[in-house]
């Protein structure tokens, strides 16, 4: 069964960075994308980035693009987020999520992923 565990999530002042960390376990073999989602209190989850299996297939939500950096780390099992520039309305907490298909999906919306971690809180305050 795969596994999806998030880390890297913390206090950082407005301007700042922070990488959180998706490690996963209990993959098959085939290929998998992993994506970051954010959620507010009382408001949709949103996809932040996704990645692919090889790395070759990258996509951003319009209000990251540029500040944000997805990674993976295949040796490690691991996908990252790189975030810099954060901004107090990014004080959400972040989901990682996994599908089994090849390449990431413009768009990707909560239900087309199936395998969640228990997310982690990102605060954005001085």
């Amino acid at each position: 069964q795969l596994q999806l565990v998030e880390s890297g999530g913390g206090l950082v002042q407005p301007g700042g960075s922070l990488r959180l960390s998706c490690a996963a376990s209990g993959f098959s073999s085939g290929y998998y994308v992993i994506a970051w989602f954010r959620q507010a209190p009382g408001k949709e989850r949103e996809g932040v980035s996704c990645i692919n299996s090889s790395g070759g297939s990258i996509t951003y939500a319009d209000s990251v693009k540029g500040r944000f950096t997805i990674s993976r780390d295949n040796a490690k099992h691991t996908v990252y987020l790189q975030m810099n520039s954060l901004k107090r309305e990014e004080t959400v907490d972040y989901y990682c999520a996994a599908v089994r298909r090849l390449s990431c999906m413009v768009g990707m919306k909560r239900e087309d992923f199936g395998s969640w971690g228990q997310g982690t809180q990102v605060t954005v305050s001085s």
